[in-house]
């Protein structure tokens, strides 16, 4: 039976470790204010972040410019069927990695996710390489979220230089990342609700003007299905390849929109009660997702059609969305300052939520001897500072946007890091199938784990092999005779050799092995879960029944 948490007056002692931060599991369980203390990392970083506020940046991390901006090109390249099944698609494959990453954190709650669990059931190489293709994405993303941000302010004024907005997003997203990750917690929280009322109220607005209930009184239905089509002929290709071309090119829109899905685990460590928040997040957040994303891309085809000329521009501002189009072409008016203002807050949330990854991605890598010592090093508020600043010097790269050329530059490295996603979702399957078979080959059952994820092997296994068709056919276009692209096919196929150099390199020098089925230490995780149990969750009172998005 484990020990009643300590008191707040109490002098708290913490669990034994050993040079990868793993706890004595015969010590006696330690308790703080949030919750067992079984990790070593657990008692440096501090757990500002609840439930909600893991639910809420879950969903928060999938709702972005992927919606609100990028779906017009879905709709361009492949119709609004094309675009529907697109997202679709996407939207189940995706369900792989976040089960999968959610089992394994839920027994291992350390900073970094996938990475970390790399280390232990994979390669330590695998870790090192992961983790560094991820931290150079967010290094890329960093900067590009930035002046997207000051971009979108351009809307209303254009008076004041993109540098000094720059300079302001920039100097707040340090802000909320330095000092208490409970900031961090409830800024992503308000923004998520922002995103989640805008999305309901644009979905029902385009109910009813599909049914007819706008100014104008026309009544769309499935008149843009009918004409110009359900599909489109990407690239001038006659009959249904051309069709089937337009519909596979929506995939790679709907990745990047779904890019971050997986993240609801990078700050496992700084999470309260980590091993009932996150699986709760990867069963909730599906549904929400796939309502949110395939509704609104069902609404959209609806109401604009495939062949509209305002889709094909590229403002970088609200003027782009196809919500908009669809208002404006309505006549209701205040919609484009309505979408403009919340697409400004997504952009910075992006920027803020890849601060904290990317931070947390480095100092795991320090904890496990991948990445220089010095990220290790927390502030008095249980922030690891020294990352959180590295990776905020690469936000003065936005400054090269100032000048025409460079803003085309941070288009394509965007690309790039959509790209990254897809390797990512692939090493995840990958690291839990063999912490799957592992705990086959030990005699583990299932039942033992803190949480058991629905669907596996199998989904696991769909995601790795759909994954890979998508990495391989993501810059196909460029094998069509007439449209070969240098830069279609560098952001296409660059990560490709990256991930593989990184983890040759690392396991050269380093001498790594892959760990064995039997050595894979899933039962010393086991066995700290159950002596270091969770405290019950509190029971729903009142209104608080009523709540279906973090409840």
């Amino acid at each position: 039976m484990a020990e009643s948490p300590t008191s707040s007056n109490e002098k708290k002692q913490y669990p034994l470790q050993d040079e990868k931060g793993v706890v004595d599991v015969e010590a006696s369980p330690i308790y703080d204010d949030a919750g067992p203390v079984e990790f070593a990392e657990k008692a440096e970083l501090r757990r500002g972040l609840q439930q909600r506020h893991i639910q809420m940046i879950a969903l928060a991390g999938t709702i972005g410019t992927g919606l609100f901006l990028g779906s017009g090109k879905a709709i361009t390249r492949g119709g609004p069927l094309g675009a529907f099944l697109g997202y679709l698609f996407v939207g189940f494959l995706v369900t792989a990695p976040v089960l999968s990453i959610a089992e394994m954190s839920a027994l291992v709650p350390l900073s970094g996710g996938i990475i970390r669990h790399a280390e232990y059931f994979f390669d330590p190489a695998l870790a090192f390489a992961n983790g560094w293709n991820q931290v150079y994405s967010y290094m890329v993303s960093l900067p590009a979220e930035i002046v997207a941000a000051a971009v979108i302010v351009n809307f209303w004024n254009e008076s004041v230089s993109n540098a000094v907005w720059i300079v302001i997003f920039g100097l707040l997203l340090v802000a909320s990342n330095i000092y208490l990750v409970r900031v961090y917690g409830e800024l992503e929280f308000s923004f998520a609700l922002l995103k989640i009322m805008l999305v309901v109220g644009l979905n029902l607005m385009s109910l009813v003007l599909v049914c007819g209930g706008g100014p104008t009184g026309e009544v769309y239905g499935f008149k843009y299905w009918r004409d110009p089509g359900p599909f489109v002929q990407y690239l001038g290709i006659p009959g249904g390849l051309g069709q089937f071309a337009g519909f596979w090119t929506v995939f790679s829109n709907a990745v990047y929109a779904y890019s971050g899905i997986e993240n609801i685990s990078m700050a496992a460590a700084e999470t309260q009660c980590p091993r009932r928040a996150i699986p709760m997040a990867a069963k909730r957040i599906f549904v929400r997702v796939l309502l949110f994303y395939v509704l609104s891309i069902f609404f959209v085809g609806m109401l604009v059609p495939s062949n509209d000329k305002n889709l094909l521009q590229s403002t970088g501002t609200a003027a782009q969305s196809p919500f908009v189009i669809a208002a404006t072409g309505a006549g209701v008016k205040v919609v484009p300052h309505i979408i403009n203002a919340v697409v400004l807050t997504s952009a910075w949330s992006a920027g803020n939520s890849g601060l904290l990854n990317g931070s947390r991605i480095l100092y795991g890598l320090a904890r496990e001897g991948r990445a220089p010592k010095i990220f290790k090093r927390v502030n008095r508020f249980g922030i690891p500072w020294v990352a959180v600043a590295s990776l905020s010097l690469f936000v003065c790269l936005g400054f090269m946007s100032l000048s025409s050329g460079a803003s085309t530059v941070f288009s394509w490295l965007q690309d790039l890091v959509s790209v990254a996603a897809l390797v990512n979702w692939t090493i995840i399957c990958i690291v839990y199938l063999r912490f799957f078979y592992a705990m086959k080959k030990q005699g583990i059952p299932r039942e033992r784990l803190p949480w058991k994820a629905p669907l596996q092997p199998y989904a696991a296994w769909i995601g790795v092999f759909s994954f890979i068709i998508l990495l391989l056919t993501g810059g196909y276009t460029t094998f069509i005779h007439g449209h070969w692209d240098n830069e279609t096919f560098v952001s296409s196929y660059f990560n490709i050799p990256l991930i593989f150099l990184l983890y040759f390199i690392y396991k050269f020098a380093a001498k790594t092995k892959m760990v064995s089925l039997t050595d894979s230490p899933i039962m010393e995780f086991v066995l700290i879960a159950e002596r270091n149990p969770e405290p019950p969750a509190k029971p729903k009172k009142g209104l608080r029944k009523l709540n279906i998005l973090w409840s």
